[in-house]
């Protein structure tokens, strides 16, 4: 492992002016960044990627839709005109309050970063509520990886089908199991359902993909919680029109290849025979949340959340600000995109009052802009402070706002043009799965980080072979507990 130290000290910088540093670039790290931008103050963003992830369209990039490059800008490319920021690539490790310094890993580099003011945005991924393994069968939704993978595995299935002669076989594959009726779930159970019903209706000769199974459940009473039991109701009648299977107040207790097994509200288990899983249930905070909560004293929930202040900072430490869905507010904000936009604004706007001498603005307040879902093209809800619509008009809507916040001119035009292929038309322009994309994840994880850092130039002087990897590490190397 190479160490790369900090290259001067504490509190000082090359310009002499405050470190500000920011872990994670999704909406609140990337939209603190740019905040910053006439701030006097040296801004490094530290990305376990090198991308912004649009997450709320991750379900277009599964289902062929849209380009991943169309929702994931380089952070760099975003950033290329702030003269103070700088962008890091590493996953940070560690965190030490009382040296205000920041460690961050990548193939085998370490990296300290030290800081006068930290912004820690690094978000949530999929909670499997204590059941891990479930992730080798059931991928989330929570990154460009999860949605290749997802394609790979949705279009591969009616590939495989076409091949199957065994009827229960076809209708293994032809079974689509979506879990999590939220926005996420909703989304994507009506996207697969487009997908067999409109986009592939007439490619396969052996098989008629309109008799895909789409099954949307949920251990919640309703679809859509968060909007309310009208639309929630409206939006689960829309979904049995479509074809999809809505089965609420149902748990899922197994789940392995060729299946999962579901416990509904009677008492009763049953067998589900799918070949292909979606885990759109549950969210995790990242676990720089207890780490910091140690480092600090700060209460950390269930799901790894942090209590803050009301001014998002934690107690006793005003210069380390937490937003978005790492953050466990005394309001109780929802983990939406707004949230950690509108956080990451908040903190940026705290430390440059900070460094004026200005005092420090009220507590922080989530301006409610509202929920909005769509169940299929030119179908959607949507709930706006006191108006609620659905249908035609909230689709538009959902349109025009997601559009709003996708990053980058060509981003936008080239969206719009796939959005008219495929809702205007029957057309899915990225429909190109492989193999990689479909087993890459769980091989990595056999292999370990240290086959990923001898294969692509990481540091030579201490060379790591997978055989010298504990494979009880193996999970916290790749980020993801191996199933």
């Amino acid at each position: 492992m190479t160490t790369s130290p900090a290259p001067t000290a504490h509190g000082t910088s090359p310009t002499g002016r405050p470190r500000v540093v920011v872990v994670g670039s999704g909406f609140g790290g990337l939209f603190a960044a740019k905040a910053l931008r006439k701030a006097p103050v040296d801004v490094t963003v530290i990305g376990k990627t090198g991308h912004h992830l649009f997450q709320p369209l991750l379900y277009q990039v599964a289902t062929g839709i849209l380009s991943e490059g169309e929702i994931a800008p380089a952070t760099r490319e975003v950033l290329r005109h702030q003269q103070n920021a700088r962008v890091v690539l590493g996953e940070v490790v560690d965190i030490d309050v009382d040296a205000r310094t920041v460690t961050s890993t990548v193939l085998g580099r370490t990296t300290v970063h030290p800081y006068d003011e930290l912004i820690v945005a690094a978000g949530a991924g999929q909670s499997y509520f204590g059941n891990d393994r479930f992730a080798e069968f059931a991928p989330g939704m929570k990154s460009i990886d999860d949605a290749l993978e997802l394609r790979g595995r949705i279009f591969g299935a009616f590939e495989l089908a076409e091949l199957a002669t065994d009827p229960a076989e076809i209708d293994r594959l032809m079974t689509f199991v979506v879990v999590g009726a939220g926005p996420t779930g909703v989304e994507m159970a009506g996207q697969i359902a487009e997908l067999a019903h409109r986009t592939l209706r007439r490619d396969f000769r052996n098989i008629d993909p309109e008799r895909a199974r789409i099954i949307l459940l949920d251990g919640a009473p309703q679809v859509l919680p968060p909007f309310g039991p009208k639309l929630g109701e409206k939006a689960r009648r829309h979904l049995n029109e479509m074809g999809i299977e809505v089965q609420l107040g149902t748990l899922v207790t197994d789940l392995d290849a060729e299946g999962l097994t579901v416990k509904d509200s009677d008492g009763q288990e049953r067998r589900i025979s799918a070949a292909t899983k979606v885990w759109a249930a549950g969210v995790q905070a990242s676990p720089l949340g207890r780490l910091l909560g140690d480092a600090t004293g700060a209460e950390v929930d269930r799901a790894g959340r942090i209590t803050v202040q009301p001014d998002l900072t934690l107690p006793g430490h005003p210069e380390i600000h937490v937003v978005g869905d790492m953050a466990n507010h005394p309001d109780r904000y929802p983990g939406v995109a707004q949230v950690a936009i509108q956080g990451g604004r908040y903190a940026a706007e705290q430390i440059q009052r900070r460094l004026a001498g200005k005092a420090p603005k009220g507590p922080f307040r989530y301006r409610d802009k509202g929920n909005m879902a769509t169940i299929s093209r030119f179908s959607a809800v949507a709930d706006i402070k006191k108006l609620k619509f659905e249908g035609f008009i909230a689709w538009v809507l959902w349109l025009v706002v997601h559009l709003f916040y996708i990053i980058g001119f060509k981003s936008r035009i080239t969206t719009v043009l796939h959005w008219v292929v495929s809702f205007l038309g029957r057309g899915r322009s990225q429909r190109v799965a492989t193999q990689q994309q479909v087993y890459g994840r769980l091989a990595l994880e056999k292999l370990g980080a240290g086959f990923a850092a001898s294969k692509t130039g990481g540091p030579k002087d201490h060379p790591q072979s997978p055989d010298s990897v504990n494979p009880d590490q193996q999970h916290d190397l790749v980020g993801r507990r191996t199933a």
